[in-house]
């Protein structure tokens, strides 16, 4: 695994229903719902590791910083991206940022740690 800060990817999506506050049970309003824009940011950092990591090993989310700043309405298309900025040992850290257009949606980091897949899963048998 050889992964270095700068790596960065972007993932994009036009907010349908599904994505609303309404529908997901985050709220009332018909806009996209803060856990849906947290999903978008973990996506990104796992599209980044994709095809970067050794065989055998998928990295998960341990700690989430989101600031959700502005509301977006069904029909707006919003991208996030997330780019690696620091790198300690199995640890990864994300800076992720949403926008609409030129409007910051939202902001905030995202850990993740690289951990070896099988080994992963046979701790949850027990």
């Amino acid at each position: 695994m050889t992964l270095a800060p700068g790596l960065r990817t972007t993932v994009s999506i036009v907010v349908g229903d599904e994505d609303t506050a309404a529908v997901v049970g985050s709220g009332e309003v018909p806009v996209l719902a803060t856990p849906r824009l947290l999903a978008l940011a973990e996506a990104a950092t796992v599209q980044a590791l994709r095809d970067r990591l050794a065989p055998g090993q998928t990295s998960v989310g341990t700690r989430v910083e989101l600031h959700h700043r502005a509301a977006s309405p069904v029909g707006a298309p919003v991208e996030v991206t997330a780019e690696l900025t620091e790198v300690d040992g199995r640890r990864l850290v994300f800076t992720v940022a949403a926008h609409q257009r030129d409007r910051l949606v939202a902001d905030g980091t995202v850990e993740r740690f690289v951990v070896d897949t099988e080994r992963f899963l046979a701790k949850l048998q027990g």
